[in-house]
């Protein structure tokens, strides 16, 4: 059950509103760079949007810079590209690193899709993959920043990570959510937790069943 905090909420919606509007125009000229380097070296669309689910499972577009090559292409360079790894570039594997393909999520910041800090918002499909604790994740907005991406990131389980953003839910408030933004700065210049081990993201989510579903299986 969501445990309200109204003066938080507000004070928060706030101060995302302000701060995305003041970063879209101090940032503007980085944008601008960021979207002609992704228009040249990858081509159209700059921007990557896909649905995604906010708070309470609402669905919504999400916009990032474009880092990854299209699935398949009719051109002669690109022939078939399925993996992350291969359809990921060097550009976008610098942009991912510094997290600069996230500078256009501030528009849904500004929009209230999401915040600056909250979980991650994820696929549509793994909606109904969530156990009841793990889909707690969605009581509160997604956040283009966490508690899971500041102790991992993508280097974490699944498991772990929505077990920090459950945490975050039941423990969530301003000094928390400053300690976060300050962390992510100290993570954007290490570059760390990028990539889960072995990939070039991050794997499915694939849950694993649970004890009462499966102990007559495992007697």
């Amino acid at each position: 059950m969501r445990r309200s905090k109204p003066v938080y909420e507000a004070i928060k919606r706030i101060a995302d509103i302000a701060a995305a509007s003041v970063l879209l125009v101090v940032l503007s000229p980085l944008l601008l760079a960021v979207a002609l380097l992704v228009r040249v070296r990858l081509g159209s669309p700059v921007l990557f949007a896909q649905s995604r689910p906010g708070r309470d499972g609402r669905i919504f577009t999400i916009y990032k810079f474009r880092s990854m090559r299209e699935a398949s292409s009719s051109g002669d360079a690109i022939e078939n590209v399925a993996t992350d790894a291969d359809r990921l570039t060097p550009l976008g594997r610098a942009i991912r690193a510094t997290s600069l393909d996230e500078l256009p999520s501030l528009l849904n910041v500004l929009r209230g899709d999401m915040s600056f800090v909250g979980p991650r918002p994820l696929l549509p499909e793994y909606l109904e993959r969530y156990n009841s604790e793990q889909a707690r994740r969605h009581e509160v907005r997604p956040g283009i920043t966490g508690w899971a991406q500041v102790n991992g990131r993508n280097a974490v389980s699944w498991e772990a990570r929505f077990a920090m953003d459950v945490w975050y839910v039941d423990h969530r408030s301003l000094a928390l959510d400053t300690r976060i933004l300050a962390m992510t700065i100290g993570q954007v210049f290490r570059r760390s937790g990028v990539s889960a081990e072995g990939h070039a993201t991050m794997p499915p989510f694939e849950p694993r069943r649970h004890a009462e579903e499966t102990s007559e299986e495992d007697s």
